[in-house]
């Protein structure tokens, strides 16, 4: 890209802490200089948000090609202008709502025709979302849903550690039953083509933990390792990719966050996110990987207790917008990067 990559942000829930978020961020003049970010949302709630003794201006935009970029100018495409009653921080409104899943909307739709080059999401109410009408478990399959997207995955991603999971929210009693050879070996899969083509790294190398304490320790402790895991990871093996496993999770995280490893495949939600969190609490990153756009996210919630508070940490939105511009500085350079699963 010669010129800089005009990054969608979408407000996420009015009524939570996205507005604030986006306000800390952009208030940080390095973003100019990266890229040129456009919000998605609601300029009231913007307003709103803001503090009284200091002025915003909002450069309402019909197309991103209007952007400024400039470092005290938010540009904005506003999806709706609501009545400051339907936008009170920490109580969420049907209004609210659907202004909520538009800006989604909207901001794939810049991005599969290439107005942007990449969308950044802020925290959504997943309950709220099915209320307006929209049926999804949240942004990512409704993200996958309207960009026809079959293969794709979770990573949460910071500087020292990259996770991606095989099964995302299931309860930790229906976690080994829900496993099988062909979704892990998906995941492999679909995890080095990401760290290939979305962040540069030519030869990844691929970890993949075990299920059970000391790997099963030879099927002592259960034999999902040597019948479910060690299939996949020799079937990616004998496709050519750079994968070993399956590790004990007790040592896997360690060695990846030290730089053996470019990622974990992880087999459940918490062995990923615990050791994720512990390194990267405020600067993680939501990424899905598959998708033909690139698509970024914080990591937390709506925080409606805290909402219009001041107290809202734009860490982890800073980092996703950086991410959001590495990745399709690297997307810019690959064509195609998930048609073909030897690449």
């Amino acid at each position: 890209m010669n010129t800089l990559p005009v990054i969608g942000i979408t407000m996420g829930d009015l009524s939570g802490i996205g507005p604030e978020i986006i306000l800390k961020a952009l208030s940080d003049p390095k973003i100019y200089t990266l890229c040129k970010p456009i919000v998605i949302g609601d300029p009231g709630s913007l307003l709103r948000n803001f503090p009284q003794e200091q002025t915003i201006f909002i450069n309402e935009l019909s197309s991103p090609e209007e952007a400024r970029g400039k470092f005290g100018i938010i540009d904005m495409v506003a999806i709706s202008k609501l009545s400051p009653d339907l936008m009170i921080p920490g109580r969420p409104t049907p209004e609210g709502g659907r202004t909520m899943v538009k800006s989604i909307l909207k901001t794939v739709e810049l991005a599969q025709n290439k107005s942007i080059a990449a969308m950044v999401t802020c925290p959504i109410n997943k309950a709220l979302m099915n209320d307006v009408g929209y049926h999804y478990e949240g942004h990512t399959q409704l993200i996958a849903h309207l960009t026809n997207s079959d293969d794709y995955i979770m990573m949460l991603a910071g500087k020292w550690l990259k996770v991606t999971l095989v099964t995302i929210h299931c309860a930790l009693k229906d976690v080994a039953s829900s496993l099988d050879i062909d979704k892990i070996y998906r995941t492999i899969i679909i995890t080095s083509k990401g760290l290939k083509h979305d962040f540069g790294i030519e030869n990844p190398k691929i970890a993949v933990a075990a299920l059970n304490p000391h790997a099963g320790e030879s099927g002592m402790f259960g034999s999902e390792e040597s019948e479910i895991i060690v299939p996949a990871v020799d079937k990616a093996l004998s496709d050519g990719y750079d994968v070993t496993g399956p590790l004990p999770a007790d040592t896997i995280y360690y060695k990846a966050a030290s730089g053996s490893y470019d990622a974990v495949v992880s087999m459940y939600h918490d062995q990923a996110l615990i050791p994720l969190k512990l390194l990267h609490f405020s600067d993680g990153v939501n990424i899905t990987l598959g998708l033909p756009i690139v698509r970024t996210s914080v990591d937390h919630g709506t925080a409606y207790d805290i909402a219009g508070k001041g107290l809202a940490d734009e860490a982890s939105l800073k980092e996703a917008i950086h991410m959001a511009i590495d990745m399709a500085h690297h997307r810019q350079k690959k064509i195609k990067p998930y048609e073909n699963s030897n690449t």
